[in-house]
């Protein structure tokens, strides 16, 4: 259970959209999101008691990135800060401008 991770008083901010989350309702909002989901750890950081993550979580029909700043006491989960891209091309007035390559 992810519950088992994380402090009860957790706090959970989802920067893009200006939410923050009890653990409950963090939970509850991703347990009910529409869809079928699935994710990829692409990077793990660590700092003294700060977790920093790069996922890509992605469907049949969409994906995006997500960067999560994890901050850990009592080896427990005390507050996530998520930041999340709509993966996707470049916007055309890059593309115009001849610059930058994929990165894979």
């Amino acid at each position: 259970m992810i519950r088992t991770f994380f402090n009860k008083k957790a706090i959970i901010r989802w920067h893009n959209t200006n939410e923050q989350f009890t653990l409950e309702e963090f939970i509850r909002a991703n347990c009910e999101y529409p869809g079928k989901w699935e994710a990829e750890i692409e990077r793990i950081e660590k700092t003294d008691n700060l977790f920093i993550t790069a996922v890509k979580v992605f469907n049949k029909d969409a994906s995006f990135h997500a960067v999560s700043f994890i901050k850990i006491e009592d080896d427990k989960i005390v507050s996530m800060d998520e930041y999340w891209g709509d993966d996707g091309v470049p916007p055309q007035w890059r593309i115009d401008m001849k610059i930058g390559t994929k990165i894979i």
